[in-house]
This record gives structure tokens, sequence and C-alpha cells, in this order.
């Protein structure tokens, strides 16, 4: 028996970002606004949309860029996802506390309410991504999100490279993985291996679809961000946003350069089917995953 077709329109905004917050707002208000006007009833930015990508260097005058929740992104944000009629997801740089910043995407109702948020779980260190510098690892855990759309398994950037952060994510009843992102390459790096990280990076996104029989959203940035530190040769966003399918079947592409909107449908009943036919959920032998609470195997 096949179950009936559950159709969601989504939508996902591929940008440049700007040091000037006003212009960076701007574009994505205007790839929001273009990806309701074609019936998108979900729509995702990508991860810290309202500026440039400030962890190139670690700077204590950069934390009054954070911002409370509530705050001025979250009445921005909800007040277009009322206006449209749309769930809308968001990211910002939470300011919790004084000495305490989280990386934090939210989620906003259709009525502008907020449906609830995602502390990012896995804070990279690596040169050009200092992140651990900024943001506190979160502490809400692997809770899906419930919406008017379907409950949304929302997760950041370097969340992405994690297998067990989607499994969480689909054992909790995720009818949807997201990830609002910004990763890309240095530009010194030869052409080879920039191409070998971007595979990389759409690969492992696939296969948590594919893992989990669902459906995943890949939001990221494009542009050359330079280092304002000069230490290194900056950051070349990737782009390559996309949406694939339960099967890891591509439904929608972006480009490497290019600021686009792509909108798409999703067959939300699809999931059931191929769960059915690859049950991998089934099969886990979860009596046996003990040492994966371990660090390592020494």
């Amino acid at each position: 028996m096949t179950t009936k077709t559950k159709n969601l329109r989504v939508g996902l905004v591929q940008q440049a970002c700007s040091s000037d917050r006003a212009i960076s707002i701007a574009a994505s208000e205007a790839g929001v606004r273009e990806a309701a006007a074609q019936g998108a009833q979900l729509v995702m930015l990508q991860e810290l949309h309202t500026g440039l990508y400030f962890c190139q260097h670690e700077s204590t005058d950069l934390f009054d860029l954070a911002e409370s929740i509530p705050g001025p992104s979250t009445e921005w944000l909800g007040g277009l996802a009322k206006e449209l009629g749309i769930v809308l997801v968001g990211s910002l740089f939470e300011r919790r506390a004084p000495g305490l910043y989280h990386n934090t995407a939210v989620v906003m109702e259709r009525d502008g309410s907020l449906a609830g948020k995602y502390r990012k779980m896995h804070i990279p260190d690596d040169p050009g991504y200092y992140e651990k510098f900024y943001f506190t690892p979160g502490d809400l855990g692997f809770e899906p999100i419930q919406t008017s759309v379907g409950k949304l398994g929302l997760l950041v950037c370097w969340d992405q490279w994690y297998p067990e952060a989607a499994r969480l994510m689909a054992l909790a009843g995720a009818d949807l993985l997201l990830y609002p992102t910004a990763i890309g390459a240095n530009p010194a790096d030869p052409f080879e291996e920039r191409e070998r990280q971007r595979e990389a990076w759409v690969t492992i996104q696939r296969s948590h679809a594919v893992a989990n029989g669902l459906p995943v959203l890949v939001a990221n940035r494009i542009g050359y961000e330079p280092d304002p530190s000069a230490l290194t040769d900056g950051a070349k966003f990737w782009g390559t946003s996309f949406v694939a399918g339960p099967q890891g079947e591509f439904l929608a592409r972006a480009g490497t350069e290019d600021a686009e909107v792509l909108v798409v449908d999703i067959d939300l009943a699809r999931s059931e089917n191929v769960r059915r036919w690859w049950p991998f959920l089934r099969d886990r032998r979860i009596e046996a995953y003990g040492d994966l609470l371990k660090r390592f195997r020494d």
C-alpha cells in the first residue's frame, strides 16, 4: 500500500552578506518574499544571514553584534512570517546573558509567534572558523520544533557532519532535516581540494536523508569574505544550497556563485514509503551501540 501524497512547498534563500546589516536584511527579505510569492509554505534562510561571517578572527568587540530573543531579528522575522503567512527559519547570534552567547536558529510560525529555537550543538574551532571563541555549545538538545507545516529537525552548519544529530532528530519524529549553513573553502587551496571539500559536504548531508528516510534542506551563503585580521586568505563560500528527498535524490540545487531562491515541492508521505522499503530504524541493533557514548574505543 502506498501512502497518500502530502505536498509541502519549501523555499531556500542563498545570498551574499554585507557588513551593513540593513543590506543583508534587505537581501534576506527579498529572497523570502520571492519564495512566498512562488507559494512556499516553509522558507529557510542561511546561517548568520544578517551580516558577514565574523568568526574568521577573534575580537571581543564583535560580541556587540549579539542580540536577545525576543529581539530585533525575531521581531523582523516574525513580522515577515505573519505578513506572508509562512513558517520562516532564521539565524542569529544570541546574547543569552553577559558573557554567554549562542549560535541560534529560530522558527517563526505563520502568526508571527516564535515556534521554537535551536542552539547549535557542535561548535568548530578551525582556522577561519573560530566559533568556540564566540559560541557556547547548545543546551536544548536535539528536539524537533512543532509547526503548522510539520516537525522540523533544525540543526546548524557544523552539526551537518554528525550522523548522531540527524539520527536523534529522526528518532524524535522530525518530518524534515534543516541545515542553515555558512561554509566555504580557503581560496588559497588548490581547486581540486576545494572541490573535494564541497563534494564531501554535499555527500554527508545526502547520507543523512538516506539513513533516516527524511528530506533534507540546506541553505548556504555565497561570496568572498576577507579575513579582517589578514592572517588568512579569507573565505570563499560555496553556495550549493539544495533540497534532497528521503533517498538522497536531488529535488533542487543552487549554484556556487550567485544569489538564488530555490522553491520546490516535497512529498512528505514519501518518507513513509521509503521507510517501508528500507526499514533502517527497524533493524537498528540498539542493544549493541553502547560504545557510541565513548569518545573513542581505546
